[in-house]
């Protein structure tokens, strides 16, 4: 039997200081959530991004090692159009993330790194709403970051990182996932979709790899369909749907 679909969205919970979004590949944030991080930065907030790959296996004309360098570098442009100076980059291999303790001992340690109170990652399940089969890398990404929440407050689970000075951090309060389709929770999209359009737009490469039509037009036309999609549940507004898990 499938859950009751939450008809009203809640406004995310403002309480917090220092966010970490932790996703598969460069351009994901950038598809999910960016027009919410730039609100959030316009604000005052600290908001890193961490990145298990670089993507080196996202655009078929280019040899993945000089497909990664160059989409490592459009993830900072585009980072920074949203006020994000901190991109970190795992180094998994992309296209074949495994889900494991590797990956999330990886993103323990970032988590006790950043000392966040709200961690953002993308749709952790199986298939994107009902219409199409998620990525293995995104699955594996999303679950391993609900994971290594409660790993990276336990110094027994990883002793090495207490080891290399992480000490255990339990100071997440809540974790907020993007491309649900089960949201509980939503951000005002207005304050920073022009953002996030030109922050999409620095994936040139991909995106000229991805659609023939005009990048900004099609950049445009996907984020205002995606944030316009969720309105009639948040009071009229366009906006960022997050499933929330925590207090």
């Amino acid at each position: 039997m499938s859950e009751p679909k939450i008809t009203q969205l809640q406004p995310l919970p403002d309480d917090w200081q220092r966010a970490l979004a932790v996703v598969a590949h460069p351009d994901d944030l950038e598809y999910g959530c960016s027009a919410a991080v730039a609100a959030w930065t316009d604000a005052g907030r600290d908001v890193a991004y961490v990145l298990a790959t670089r993507g080196e296996a996202g655009i078929d004309t280019l040899d993945p090692a000089v497909c990664g360098p160059l989409r490592e570098r459009e993830q900072r442009a585009s980072a920074a159009v949203v006020g994000v100076r901190t991109v970190e980059f795992l180094g998994h291999r992309d296209g074949v993330i495994e889900y494991g303790p590797a990956l999330r001992r990886d993103i323990a340690a970032a988590i006790r790194r950043h000392r966040p109170e709200l961690v953002l990652t993308l749709n952790h399940r199986d298939t994107w709403g009902d219409a199409a089969w998620n990525t293995p890398d995104h699955v594996a990404v999303g679950r391993a970051t609900l994971d290594a929440v409660a790993d990276a407050g336990n110094r027994w689970i990883f002793p090495e990182l207490t080891e290399q000075g992480l000490e255990p951090f339990t100071g997440v309060r809540r974790v907020a996932i993007a491309g649900s389709s089960r949201p509980t929770h939503a951000v005002d999209a207005r304050p920073g979709l022009e953002r996030a359009v030109r922050s999409l737009l620095e994936h040139r490469s991909y995106l000229e790899a991805l659609t023939d039509q005009d990048p900004e037009t099609y950049v445009r036309d996907f984020l205002t369909e995606q944030t316009t999609a969720v309105a009639d549940r948040f009071g009229g507004a366009p906006a960022v749907a997050f499933e929330v898990f925590g207090r």
